[in-house]
């Protein structure tokens, strides 16, 4: 079919028409980060949208858009995350029936919170792909107007609305990184740029797994799937039309590593103290990768998405602190008497160490009856100061230091 790709003016009349209902979020520069990073860091705080998202953005122009008779007949879209509540909450502050497919296997507090929106949930497929075929069965039977996440022109239009207020509220950037899923975000929001401030560069950030514009824009064969923390830009290929635009921008997708993506996720919640989603610290993933590229520049970071489940987060954070040394994982075969429990412990502590769990075990893992085997996980203020701890204990009983980061043996 025939593509009519969205232009500045379609960005413009975006920003005008979902004024009031969507937030204009703060731009903050972020001293740690740039610190960290070398680049003059701006976060542009997405997280902080009615519903944890970007998303809203590109729904609410895209509901704006439709005729009486199309809100008379409601609307149906297809997703297992952010713009499911996107479309739900724009549904109902317009008093429009939406209709929202989600995969069977949807965390149940995300199925909740589309509901809690007023949203009709129905939960079809073992997968994206399947609840689309049943959303776009929907939209053709009951005459519902199918809402895609990405692959529209409204929805881009509404998602590039970001990039502008970021460059306005930052004083003008020299660069801007956006992930990337479907496409849609890089879309407008390189479009926003060139129109604004032509001499921003605008890049994409993809995930190792899922960097299919990456690979189309490289001439290579599209191959994506398995897990991943960005749950949010996981999408198997890039829409059609965010691709026809992509290429004709000339668009620069950059890919990054989960562990890039986590070690981003944690510097954001540690040192800016933004609970960022794995897909809104892609961006900062991105500069981290690439420092000497953006040293000394300007960069634009959207933190665009903070709907992470806590668990996951808090394994990602103690999973940094592993990788960095800050936690200390030993094993020792100690001989079984009085007092060596407290020796250790005395040995840790003595060091500054913070022991945090303790596994002591003599009837299974020993090697002989007359030890035990003993696990102990401790705190460190940094790698330095783990190698002090480590360097209280060796003199004095065998280490076996297998799952360590490796600076740590």
């Amino acid at each position: 079919m025939a593509e009519t790709l969205v232009d500045y003016g379609d960005v413009l009349a975006a920003r005008a028409r979902i004024a009031g209902s969507v937030l204009r979020t703060p731009t903050i520069p972020c001293e740690a980060l740039s610190r960290a990073t070398g680049a003059e860091i701006f976060l542009k705080l997405e997280n902080m949208q009615a519903t944890g998202a970007f998303k809203e953005r590109g729904a609410a122009n895209r509901l704006a858009l439709l005729s009486a008779a199309e809100r008379g007949a409601g609307v149906v879209a297809m997703s297992a995350g952010n713009h499911a509540q996107a479309v739900a909450r724009h549904a109902r502050l317009l008093g429009i029936r939406a209709v929202i497919v989600m995969p069977r296997f949807t965390p149940a507090t995300k199925v909740t919170r589309t509901a809690a929106w007023g949203a009709e949930v129905v939960l079809h497929g073992e997968a994206l792909a399947e609840a689309a075929g049943h959303a776009e069965h929907l939209a053709r039977t009951q005459g519902l107007v199918f809402v895609h996440p990405y692959d529209d022109a409204g929805v881009i239009a509404g998602q590039g609305t970001m990039a502008l207020e970021l460059i306005e509220d930052s004083g003008g950037l020299d660069a801007m990184i956006v992930p990337v899923g479907g496409g849609g975000f890089l879309a407008g929001c390189t479009v926003a740029a060139r129109g604004l401030a032509p001499r921003t560069e605008v890049l994409g950030v993809q995930v190792a797994g899922y960097a299919s514009l990456a690979q189309i824009l490289g001439g290579q064969d599209v191959a994506t799937g398995g897990p991943t923390i960005a749950e949010g830009i996981a999408v198997a290929r890039v829409g059609g039309l965010p691709l026809a635009m992509a290429r004709r921008l000339g668009a620069e997708v950059l890919v990054v590593g989960e562990s890039e993506v986590e070690a981003a996720l944690a510097m954001l919640a540690e040192r800016a103290k933004q609970v960022a989603e794995g897909a809104g610290a892609a961006a900062l993933a991105a500069v981290l990768a690439n420092k000497a590229r953006f040293a000394g520049k300007r960069v634009g970071v959207p933190v665009c998405g903070g709907n992470i489940d806590t668990r996951i987060l808090a394994n990602v954070l103690l999973r940094n602190m592993l990788r960095d040394g800050r936690l200390l994982r030993m094993r020792m075969d100690i001989p079984d008497r009085p007092g060596v429990l407290a020796d250790i412990a005395a040995r840790i502590g003595g060091a500054g160490g913070n022991i945090i769990d303790v596994s002591h075990h003599r009837l299974f893992a020993s090697p002989n009856v007359q030890s035990a085997e003993l696990e102990v996980v401790a705190e460190a203020r940094d790698a330095a100061h783990g190698a002090e701890i480590l360097a209280a204990l060796r003199p004095h009983y065998t280490l076996r230091l297998d799952d360590l980061p490796p600076h740590a043996h």
